[in-house]
């Protein structure tokens, strides 16, 4: 469960178990892994809607927090994907910082 739990919607288990069937389950839902060396560190959680990506979860583990991995793990995600990137409620507030930062 890991990564995800760190979201604030996903500290209940049965909604974090909910979550993480939607990702195994439904094509349109996908998470991308960052990696530091052989560790997975951060998350992205997305669903594709045609031309649209929306950006459900983002999570960092907390010894790796405040070192730029969101923003670089945004960034990353707005070079590869072929999608405008869009937030949902939960993370709109760090998407629109990321937007404030980089333009």
């Amino acid at each position: 469960m890991g990564l995800l739990s760190y979201m604030p919607k996903e500290k209940d288990v049965k909604k974090l178990i909910k979550t993480i069937e939607l990702y195994e389950t439904n094509e349109t839902w996908k998470l991308f892994f960052w990696k530091v060396d052989d560790d997975i560190v951060g998350i992205a959680g997305l669903e594709m809607d045609g031309d649209e990506a929306i950006l459900h979860h983002l999570s960092v583990n907390p010894s790796y927090r405040e070192e730029g991995l969101g923003t670089n793990i945004i960034h990353a995600l707005k070079e590869r994907l072929n999608a405008d990137l869009k937030p949902s409620k939960e993370t709109k507030d760090f998407l629109l910082n990321y937007e404030e930062k980089t333009n």
